[in-house]
């Protein structure tokens, strides 16, 4: 197939070219050509601002587009009606921040979505992210007029991932020592494989499949214990866990998600299917998953590449951590 890639050189759309490749197809990017510039030498490059001008796309054919980098409606109609008659699929990356209640859990492709109060709102916060993404696959949808697949994954983790959020788990348990786990061991876990989620959507788009499904597993979730386990054993390392109540890193003002990652406080009601949504419509599509440890070995072997001197942009310091753990022991001492 000649497959066109808006984006194509970040996480997930660098696994996508390189599922795509591995099958066979012939693929055409479409950038700025600003983020890793030198990715894919072998591949047709189109360059260009799609937030301003997508006259690279016409007059040109492909047998299916994937957008993996739509955010604004505006940007992601410019591009979707400038392809209409030139692809015959289209796939919008879109993420399950769409739900506007995650209140319970199993939530399917039906749950309730969010909503922008003022529709000219292209500003991507933590509130219009998901509304946004809403009315983008709106747009896609309109357009393409049922030749669209729209994939909506949950948290994606592996190599090459620039959030950090599941990263930080595999390097701080690699090196050991006392690590701050947060809340109950038990509590459940989700997020996907960028490599399963890469391949699976280059299946569908292969087979011209339509219509709206989560992405997100694995199949069973594993617990944090499980989790921090896997770490261990993946990395050989001494690291020894200080399991710390929710309640108290609330007390001491521990951000959720991002600072402390892939916690969310069990104690507000609204976050009872953060870690729960439904992805069997997917399974049943041909989703697989991995185990979760080759997910943690993967990443591992990448952290060499991630330059030293780059930021973390999730996970707590060293020295608040010691600071947390020194605070926990003493009152569990008192």
């Amino acid at each position: 197939m000649d497959i066109l890639i808006l984006g194509g050189t970040v996480f997930l759309g660098r696994a996508i070219v390189e599922a795509a490749l591995k099958r066979g197809h012939n693929i055409t990017l479409f950038n700025r050509g600003r983020s890793n510039p030198g990715l894919f030498p072998e591949v047709q490059r189109l360059f260009g601002d799609r937030s301003e001008d997508v006259w690279p796309l016409q007059g040109r054919s492909w047998d299916a587009a994937i957008d993996t980098s739509g955010y604004v409606p505006r940007v992601v109609r410019m591009s979707a009606e400038a392809l209409a008659d030139e692809v015959g699929h289209y796939t919008f990356i879109s993420s399950l921040s769409v739900y506007s209640n995650v209140e319970k859990a199993g939530i399917d492709e039906d749950g309730p979505l969010g909503t922008l109060e003022n529709p000219s709102v292209e500003e991507i916060t933590g509130e219009t992210y998901g509304p946004l993404k809403v009315a983008c696959e709106q747009v896609v949808q309109e357009v393409m007029a049922e030749r669209d697949l729209i994939i909506r994954p949950g948290l994606i983790v592996g190599p090459f991932d620039p959030t950090d959020r599941f990263t930080y788990w595999p390097y701080r348990v690699a090196h050991g020592g006392e690590v701050l786990a947060p809340g109950r061991p038990a509590r459940q876990v989700q997020f996907i494989d960028v490599r399963d989620l890469a391949e699976w959507t280059i299946r569908l788009v292969e087979t011209q499949q339509t219509g709206v499904y989560n992405a997100t597993g694995p199949e069973r979730s594993p617990s944090m214990q499980e989790l921090l386990d896997t770490c261990i054993d993946a990395s050989a390392s001494d690291a020894r866990f200080t399991w710390v109540s929710e309640s108290f890193l609330e007390e001491h003002k521990v951000g959720p998600w991002m600072e402390m990652p892939l916690w969310v406080p069990e104690s507000d009601p609204s976050n009872a299917g953060f870690f729960a949504f439904s992805s069997a419509r997917a399974r049943s599509a041909g989703l697989t998953f991995r185990p979760v440890a080759e997910t943690v070995r993967a990443t591992l072997g990448w952290l060499p590449q991630r330059p030293a001197d780059k930021p973390w942009r999730a996970g707590i310091s060293p020295q608040r951590e010691a600071e947390l753990l020194a605070a926990w022991h003493a009152r569990t001492q008192t």
